[in-house]
């Protein structure tokens, strides 16, 4: 390393510059309150959740719910094989996770309306429906709040963690960039970390924090460039009451260039390389690797993301794809996950979800399936979810829940009660009208 270079280095081995860019990004993503809104929040100690999210939409029949008497064109090519737990049954291609069914419950009656990717995805990573979705309804300012991103505006921090970060990429193809993925209606300062490099690299270093697309900010070198940048900023900080107010976001800002803790989490090159290999060398085990070692340094959302968008998006080609590309890093990954968390103690205390927007159509069209939200299958992991365990049932052919159907609303809910807060907490909108938080039910039923 050059002097040059070394000058500009933290002893956590994240360049400076970079660190102030996160600092500055977490001064309006992070912390700034609910502005003196009292939160309704759960009296139980507050779990982790990292959210593993299946772009696109995984086909359940291919995976977590196969129908081997279905007709040919139903079943598909794929044969279920036993775990280890009696009686529950998953696709062959993901051999790891049917020897680690202990651990997790599947709920097959997952059930929705929505069968196009946006407005869905939205519903799923918010647990609510988009204000005036329609087909292909873009970001905005009007959605509602992610996870985290409610999080921090009930639950503000001020030790330089952020409330949620999402990686290896943003959910957006094109001029779309999918809704649900920041604070919404919420404003930027609480919008979620997001990172945008792919950690399986060798070079992977957290030099690009980014703000919510749209939302520019310029680079700044030194400390006092960027506390200019933010004086500068008062006159549009409309929310602000005081300068004493701003001192503190300040304040703020600069708690999150000292963190070291988050710092060495991204520096995956601290993880035994043996740990990293177990994982996959590629962009969804590394990105699950870190997920695991930023809940484990006490950021409580984390969302990966195994796609770009429409990554398990199968419409043609949907078994060799599956087969070859798709199932053998989400068994891996997820394997190791459960596995990590289990070993340190931390599943316990972590709810890991694993779950696209919606399902896949039970009848093969060609040699794909097409979208079908009217029932698929979620995972759920940890913080007190009872292992080995199947709720919920669909119907012969995995076309509709039988039993009771559950919403993406209730996944939201189940999040929310993991997180410490209880779902009908209220919110205000972009128009200061309270709003409720969430509308669904805690699924109860995975902890008993």
């Amino acid at each position: 390393m050059n002097n040059q270079k070394s000058q500009h280095l933290h002893s956590t081995g994240i360049i400076r510059r970079e660190l102030l860019q996160v600092g500055f990004s977490g001064l309006f993503g992070l912390g700034m309150g609910n502005l003196g809104f009292t939160a309704s929040l759960n009296t139980k100690k507050p779990k982790s959740v990292i959210l593993v999210f299946l772009t696109g939409a995984s086909s359940h029949i291919d995976m977590f719910d196969m129908k081997p008497d279905a007709p040919v064109e139903i079943r598909g090519e794929f044969k279920p094989i036993s775990t280890n737990v009696s009686g529950i049954q998953i696709s062959e291609h993901l051999p790891m996770l049917a020897m680690r069914a202990n651990k997790y419950a599947l709920v097959r009656s997952m059930s929705h309306k929505e069968n196009n990717h946006l407005v869905a995805t939205h519903h799923t990573i918010t647990g609510h429906q988009q204000p005036g979705g329609f087909f292909d309804k873009v970001a905005s300012r009007d959605d509602w709040p992610s996870f985290s991103s409610a999080l921090d505006y009930l639950r503000p921090r001020s030790d330089g963690i952020p409330s949620g970060i999402n990686l290896p990429t943003f959910l957006l193809e094109g001029p779309l960039t999918w809704p649900g993925q920041h604070a919404g209606f919420l404003g930027p300062r609480h919008d979620p970390w997001q990172i945008n490099q792919d950690p399986a690299k060798p070079d992977f270093k957290v030099d690009n924090v980014s703000l919510f697309p749209g939302i520019a900010i310029d680079r700044v070198n030194e400390r006092n460039l960027l506390l200019k940048q933010v004086n500068d900023q008062q006159k549009n900080l409309e929310s602000i009451a005081s300068t004493k107010r701003l001192a503190h976001q300040q304040e703020l800002a600069l708690s999150v260039l000292a963190s070291g803790k988050i710092a060495k989490a991204f520096d995956l090159n601290l993880e035994p390389l043996a740990s990293r290999n177990r994982y996959g060398n590629h962009s969804f085990g590394q990105s699950l690797l870190l997920a695991r070692r930023l809940s484990q340094a006490g950021v409580p959302v984390v969302q990966a993301n195994m796609g770009r968008v429409q990554n398990w998006d199968t419409h043609g080609n949907n078994f060799n794809r599956l087969k070859n590309e798709l199932l053998p890093p989400l068994d891996r990954g997820v394997s190791c996950l459960l596995d990590d968390l289990e070993s340190t103690g931390l599943l316990e205390e972590t709810l890991v979800i694993v779950t696209g927007e919606f399902g896949r159509t039970p009848k093969i069209s060609g040699n794909g399936r097409d979208h079908w939200a009217a029932c698929y299958t979620t995972l759920f992991a940890g913080a007190g979810v009872k292992g080995g365990n199947v709720i919920g049932k669909s119907d012969k052919i995995a076309a509709y829940p039988v039993t009771v159907p559950f919403t993406p609303d209730d996944l939201g809910a189940t999040v929310y009660h993991a997180l410490g807060i209880e779902p009908d907490a209220e919110i205000v909108d972009r128009q200061k009208r309270p709003s409720q938080l969430n509308r669904g039910k805690v699924m109860d039923c995975l902890f008993a």
